[in-house]
Formats: structure tokens, sequence, C-alpha cells
């Protein structure tokens, strides 16, 4: 009966463990904008000296940046890495509802329209045989 106990235990706090692990696991999130040719220096300047440091406030971190073309449209891809799915989702509210980036949005859209069309967004996890 001791053993049973013990085995019992022993599973329950493995249990706890790993879920304890999956729950704290980061979290990595793959954000693709289009962008226009006829707006891109403004929407790189938009990103790069404004959206960055205001999402820095909410601790984003940002892996990795890219431009990918084709010859149907232009396309600004990123990488993000977030500690865990509830936050990276409070740090997208926080962000969408700060006063200086809800600005910074309503002056460039006044000055050169939209700079931003379709984005698409997929929050990925990465599976145990991932290469590091």
């Amino acid at each position: 009966m001791r053993k049973y106990f013990l085995l019992l235990f022993l599973l329950t706090a493995f249990a706890i463990k790993a879920q304890k692990a999956t729950q704290t696991s980061p979290v990595f999130q793959l954000r693709i904008y289009e962008i226009f040719e006829s707006n891109k220096k403004e929407f790189h300047e938009r990103f790069r000296d404004h959206a960055m440091r205001i999402m820095k406030k909410y601790n984003f971190k940002i892996i990795s940046i890219y431009e990918s073309k084709s010859d149907k449209k232009t396309e600004f891809v990123y990488f993000l890495e977030w500690p865990n799915e509830a936050t990276m989702k409070k740090a997208w509210e926080d962000f969408r509802k700060d006063q200086e980036w809800i600005d910074v949005k309503k002056m460039y859209t006044e000055k050169y329209g939209d700079v931003v069309g379709n984005i698409e967004d997929r929050v990925l996890a990465k599976l145990n045989y991932s290469p590091n």
C-alpha cells in the first residue's frame, strides 16, 4: 500500500511539473503585414521609430524582422517571443490602447494614407523535436 501511495504521489508531482513547464514554455508569434510600395518608406519609419519603441514599454521581444517581396505584394514579417500566451494577449491589448500609439497611427494615416493592408497573426508552439 505504501508503494502504491508513493507511486501515486510521484506521478502526481510529475504531472504538475509537466503542466507548469508547458504553461511557462515560450510562445512564438509570427506577424505578416501587407505593405505598399507607394508608402513603404513611411511604414518602416513608423514601425522602426515608433511602434518598436512603444512595444518595448509592454515587453515585446522582437526576435527578427524581414521583408518579403513577390510579383503581387510586399510583406513585412517579424517574429516575437513571449513567456506564455496570456502575457502575449495582455501586451497586445495594452499596446493597442496606448495613447501615443493611437496618435502615431492617426497621424501617419492622415499624412500618408493606409500604410498597412492585410495583417496575418500566427501563434506558434515549438515542437519538442525542433532544433534549438
